[in-house]
């Protein structure tokens, strides 16, 4: 076989494999004239270029003899076929209303030709109205796919979660209410084709928000463990968070924005500004669980990337903690740990929290998969010093360097605010005797009207007192993190060819 190219390409991303009919025009290029009948097929692989973007490019191999290429396309396929990881059959949920309207443009344009060239086979649901698809994934019959995709933003991947995770706990008999229960883990991948105002989400696991790529990654079956945080009141579930819990600041900016929906994307820039003229402070108690079993730390610039050490030792230890001590309550309640104070922002990650405005995130060193979030406080400060914080998300500064920011790696924590508390709101028993009292040392006034709203992933609680649990790795992504820059392109592609050789 003879092609007109050096292409060194991994069979994890190969695509597809055709026989290829060569048009006239073809057929006259150079030696192949003098053929009477050229054999060809093209081989369909994954182009990385530049920022993580991953491209569907193709390469044709001709001969004249139609035997050793039909023997070609079929080894082709058979070492396709043993990728075992690569879905078969999906289950699609398209959001048509989300972001700019343009999840099914999107989906039949860019992503359904894809998964028709590698032979996947879809379910296609278009949503009608809000909790369409969390509510079908009840009803389904979910063991007959390989993975659930959804077309649009964050709104809709916390919708599809919420269904899986549910339906998951449903079938095993777990009472998603109560807050120590272990919940069982989802195999069933899902996959993000970002067509949202928002898709923090997908940044934070692929690198980009492209539609494209993320079609790719779930064509070659990759697989990203994912953490996921349960969210409780009073015994109570409430909801599910994989990247970011947010109260002050960020609760105040959804709170404001969803009352002006009618601006678009264009709200939040607008609630934003908004929200940090008010400079409004919020006073309460924290108490968190160190995450002792993670190897790294929230300052420790080690980000997460494709087959992350931190994550897999982190999962390893965990898992030996849990099988050594049990879950133990009493124990648990000497690990933790109280900070009471007035706070511009609570914010806990479970990754980075990365997009487009800012690449790094709030919390650069966060891990996907380390069944950790990092807690990041942001004490009363001046509306200067809080523009400085603020404005370190968008630089490579260290955006935790600073004496009225405190961040800490947890497993756990509860938060009540002093309004609550004073109003003898109903927290749980444990919480009370944790907490103990607030401190009074100033009279109402001003920068204390009422509660601030939590923001998970996008919507918001109906409580600001909860408590949050960390579970590790509780669900799985097509995606692979976000791999490395390769500086050298050159070096990396002597690389391959070694390891083919």
């Amino acid at each position: 076989c003879v092609h007109t190219e050096n292409c060194f390409i991994p069979t994890s991303e190969i695509i597809a494999v055709e026989e290829t009919e060569l048009n006239k025009k073809q057929r006259n290029l150079g030696k192949w004239q003098k053929m009477a009948k050229p054999h060809a097929f093209t081989v369909y692989y994954v182009k990385k270029t530049r920022n993580h973007r991953w491209r569907c490019s193709d390469v044709t191999f001709w001969s004249v003899d139609e035997h050793l290429c039909n023997q070609w396309i079929q080894a082709l396929k058979e070492l396709l076929e043993m990728q075992k990881s690569r879905p078969k059959q999906l289950l699609v949920y398209i959001n048509p209303y989300g972001g700019k309207r343009q999840g099914k443009r999107i989906y039949e344009q860019k992503v359904a030709p894809l998964f028709s060239l590698a032979s996947i086979s879809t379910d296609v649901v278009i949503t009608e109205h809000a909790n369409h698809a969390k509510d079908n994934l009840f009803e389904v019959n979910i063991n007959k796919y390989d993975g659930v995709v959804c077309v649009g933003g964050d709104g809709m991947f916390s919708e599809v979660m919420h269904g899986l995770i549910g339906r998951m706990q449903k079938d095993s008999g777990i009472d998603q209410n109560n807050p120590k229960a272990p919940l069982v883990q989802c195999n069933i991948r899902i996959g993000i084709i970002p067509a949202g105002s928002t898709d923090c989400i997908c940044y934070s696991t692929v690198g980009i928000s492209d539609p494209v790529t993320s079609a790719l990654h779930i064509i070659v079956g990759d697989c990203q463990p994912l953490d996921v945080s349960s969210v409780h009141h009073n015994n109570t579930f409430l909801k599910y968070s994989v990247s970011l819990l947010g109260y002050g600041f960020y609760g105040d900016i959804l709170k404001d924005s969803e009352k002006k929906r009618w601006m678009g994307p264009m709200r939040y820039d607008y609630s934003g500004f908004k929200t940090f003229l008010s400079h409004h402070y919020y006073e309460g108690t924290i108490s968190f669980q160190p995450a002792k079993h993670t190897l790294g730390s929230p300052r420790d610039k080690d980000s997460c990337r494709t087959g992350c050490y931190i994550c897999k030792k982190s999962e390893q230890q965990l898992a030996e903690q849990h099988k050594e001590c049990g879950l133990k309550h009493e124990e648990d309640a000497e690990e933790w740990k109280v900070i009471k104070g007035k706070f511009l922002a609570i914010n806990a990650v479970n990754m980075s929290c990365a997009c487009p405005r800012s690449p790094k995130g709030l919390s650069p060193a966060a891990h996907l998969a380390d069944g950790s979030a990092d807690l990041i406080l942001v004490r009363k400060c001046s509306r200067f010093d809080f523009l400085r914080y603020l404005v370190r998300h968008t630089n490579q500064d260290d955006q935790f360097d600073f004496s009225f920011v405190d961040v800490y790696r947890v497993k756990s924590f509860q938060f009540t605010s002093k309004l609550l508390e004073d109003n003898e709101s109903n927290v749980t028993d444990i919480g009370k005797k944790r907490f103990g009292q607030f401190c009074r040392d100033h009279p109402a006034c001003c920068c204390n009207i009422a509660n601030s709203t939590w923001n998970c992933d996008g919507e918001t609680l109906d409580s600001s007192a909860i408590e949050v649990t960390v579970h590790c790795q509780l669900m799985k992504l097509f995606a692979r993190g976000i791999e490395e820059n390769c500086k050298n392109e050159a070096a990396c592609s002597q690389s391959c060819i070694e390891q083919l050789l």
